[in-house]
This record gives structure tokens, C-alpha cells and sequence, in this order.
């Protein structure tokens, strides 16, 4: 029963991240250029990691998730 629900509420929330990246790509143009994310290029090759970013999306999945399942 309470997988349904689970499901749907994933559901939900990647169809709005989908219209947020489809609609207003200036919301998400900050990953990967916070202070603290790595980018090293290289003629030939080029290495990313995304440090700020990954930990910024962590808290903020992680308040979402609080959110939503609060008994």
C-alpha cells in the first residue's frame, strides 16, 4: 500500500524537475559552479567533481524527504 504512494510521489517529483530543467533552465545552471566544485581540463581530457553541488542537493533532497515523510 504504502509503495503506491511512494511511487507516485517519485513520479511527481521527477515530472517537476523535468518542467524545471525544460522551463527554467536558469534555476539549475548553478550546478557545478559553486566555489568548491573541482574542474580541471586538459587539451585531451577534462576531470569533474562536483563537490558544493553534490552536498547542496543532498540538504535540500534530504528537507524535501523530512518533509514528506513526517509521521
Amino acid at each position: 500500500m504504502i509503495y503506491g504512494k511512494l511511487l507516485i510521489t517519485i513520479g511527481l517529483i521527477l515530472v517537476a524537475l523535468g518542467l524545471v530543467i525544460n522551463y527554467a533552465p536558469w534555476l539549475v545552471n548553478w550546478f557545478g559552479k559553486l566555489p568548491g566544485d573541482i574542474r580541471i581540463e586538459d587539451e585531451n581530457k577534462s576531470l569533474f567533481i562536483p563537490i558544493t553541488s553534490s552536498i547542496a542537493i543532498s540538504i535540500i533532497l534530504s528537507i524535501i524527504a523530512n518533509l514528506l515523510f513526517r509521521k
